[in-house]
């Protein structure tokens, strides 16, 4: 089985950087002990994997990561949100639990049954869920640390065709959405994406930003902001390559990374 230190990976980037590139949902990687507990055969599965992976985002941080001025840090989960989603939160708190997509997901993007009924979500929360939330707050510490503030840039993509698990889709779907968070999101940060980014909406369909929970409205000098990228805009739908446009954001997010690194 993958160790849980192996699952995500921090890439350094320059000393005076306060960025961070979280790319939480690039990868298709399962555990076969985690493989063994998921009810979809195999190209359910991989089907699956099409539908729910940000395909590519992790290409986009790291060509993004090379065009920047100064290079950001990126913080890569290498395994799939269908092992754990390090997103959500761990309990209650978790509005996803209501399509079953906690940070142990039990169905799939069409309510199918993924895991079975009544799971203990417990042994993968603790194998990888929270070894990655420590590491990635140790991330943003070292930030505060060395830059006196912090600023997370989350990389997501999302379907053009709304799926059946989104609970807020029935709004615009923009090239670029934006994701806020009322105390972590400053207008600057705003601003310089709609600059970067262009056409773009808040919050739809999807919003929020991450923090870390220690930091979580703490600590102001930690700012946020989720962009999502619609995906027909750089690849083949569902899972398929990826197209020009791939370039082109990429471009984008360095721009953006630099407008927020002096």
């Amino acid at each position: 089985m993958i160790d849980a230190s192996d699952s995500f990976e921090l890439l350094p980037g320059d000393g005076p950087s306060p960025v961070i590139l979280h790319v939480p949902h690039s990868a298709r990687e399962i555990p076969d002990a985690v493989r063994a507990g998921i009810l979809l055969g195999d190209e359910e599965t991989a089907r699956e994997l099409d539908l729910i992976t940000d395909a590519h985002t992790d290409r986009i941080a790291e060509v993004a990561a090379g065009l920047a001025g100064v290079t950001p840090w990126r913080f890569v989960n290498r395994l799939s949100r269908l092992v754990v989603d390090p997103e959500r939160f761990p309990d209650e708190r978790e509005e996803m639990l209501a399509v079953g997509m906690g940070a142990v997901y039990t169905r799939t993007t069409h309510g199918d049954a993924l895991r079975p009924e009544g799971v203990d979500a417990g042994p993968l929360v603790e194998r990888y869920f929270l070894p990655y939330a420590r590491a990635m707050t140790e991330a943003v510490a070292d930030r505060l640390e060395s830059t006196g503030r912090a600023v997370i840039i989350d990389v997501h993509s999302y379907p053009s065709r709304r799926l059946p698990y989104e609970l807020h889709g029935e709004g615009p779907r923009p090239p670029v959405c934006l994701g806020t968070d009322s105390f972590h999101t400053p207008p600057a940060l705003l601003d310089a994406a709609r600059e970067a980014f262009g056409e773009t909406r808040l919050d739809t369909p999807f919003g929020g930003a991450y923090v870390p929970l220690e930091f979580y409205a703490k600590r102001p000098e930690v700012s946020a902001l989720m962009v999502e990228i619609r995906r027909d805009t750089y690849m083949a739908e569902p899972g398929g390559p990826a197209g020009p446009g791939l370039e082109r954001l990429a471009a984008a997010l360095a721009g953006l990374v630099d407008a927020v690194s002096r």
